[in-house]
């Protein structure tokens, strides 16, 4: 059975706070989903109601066809959910920390033994001999996640795994999300990264202020937000009237003496033959990209541009 997650007409409100309104997406099978939104958007509510930490006002949230809310046990039995920041217990060893967390999962001391140790070498954990009080936040970070993967979970559901992380451990974290999503895992994950989300996420799903503004493929969000201006610098100056009869170019806007703005139809097909000819009018120094990144339709999205 492929995992499933499901949000149906899922709302939480807090008093007269609706936090979450009226959310609805399916996401069947593996992969990843970039869950994206600034601070209060309600991602870590969402995540919260399909581990039962919260429960619903209206709707319904259901993990291979289980509602939460009703059967929590049977819905989170394949579930590995990292949610805020917890911490192992500071008198813990990283060791005993796993070894319960395995041990509240079921699993036989042969298994908690070797996915501790495959584990420790693919997280890059540090001594798991020692307290986890005189750890760093990364490396206690890093041993929660470990907990999480022990039972092999189908569906796991991140709120913001990296943060707090270097660079160097952010890569340890990319790399097994982007194992695990090919190996018939379905993740959703919030995240404040774009870049993090760009590398490991196949679709995203942009929040603000509880409601869902869009969800799509990061491939068809970069075709859907393409602008149609490039920003062209040379490497001399230039009177703009050569550039209106570059083919493709529709507007020609004088920037600088050496840099022009040029408006045309968005394709990229005709951005590299308006590159192409631009070189063959004078030495180019600078072309910008003709398609906005994740983090510009992000923006565009969460200040209510279309």
């Amino acid at each position: 059975m492929s995992p499933l997650l499901e949000a149906q007409d899922l709302t939480k409100r807090f008093n007269s706070f609706t936090a979450l309104d009226h959310a609805d997406f399916r996401y069947e099978g593996a992969g990843a989903i970039g869950y994206l939104g600034p601070n209060g958007a309600g991602k870590t509510t969402t995540l919260k109601l399909f581990t039962d930490l919260l429960r619903p006002t209206t709707g319904h949230a259901l993990i291979d066809g289980i509602d939460v809310t009703a059967d929590p046990k049977r819905a989170l039995w394949n579930v590995g959910a990292l949610i805020e920041t917890p911490e192992p217990y500071p008198s813990q060893t990283g060791r005993e920390a796993l070894r319960m967390i395995g041990e509240y999962r079921g699993l036989t001391r042969e298994e908690i033994r070797d996915r501790t140790e495959r584990y420790a070498a693919e997280l890059e954990l540090p001594d798991l001999d020692r307290k986890t009080a005189k750890l760093s936040k990364g490396q206690k970070q890093r041993i929660v996640l470990a907990g999480i993967l022990l039972a092999e979970p189908t569906v796991l559901l991140l709120d913001e795994p990296t943060s707090g992380l270097d660079p160097a451990e952010r890569v340890v974290i990319r790399n097994i999300l982007v194992r695990l999503k090919g190996e018939q895992r379905l993740i959703l994950m919030s995240s404040h990264l774009l870049q993090e989300v760009t590398e490991i996420c196949d679709r995203v799903i942009f929040i603000n202020k509880g409601k869902i503004l869009l969800q799509d493929s990061v491939q068809n969000i970069g075709i859907k937000f393409r602008v149609t201006r490039l920003d062209v610098e040379f490497a001399k100056p230039l009177e703009p009237s050569v550039l209106t009869t570059v083919p493709g170019v529709s507007k020609v806007e004088v920037v600088s003496p050496t840099r022009f703005r040029l408006d045309f139809d968005g394709d990229d097909g005709t951005r590299a033959r308006i590159l192409e000819a631009c070189q063959k009018v004078a030495p180019v120094t600078s072309f910008s990209s003709a398609s906005l990144n994740l983090e510009d339709a992000y923006l565009k999205l969460i200040q209510g541009g279309s």
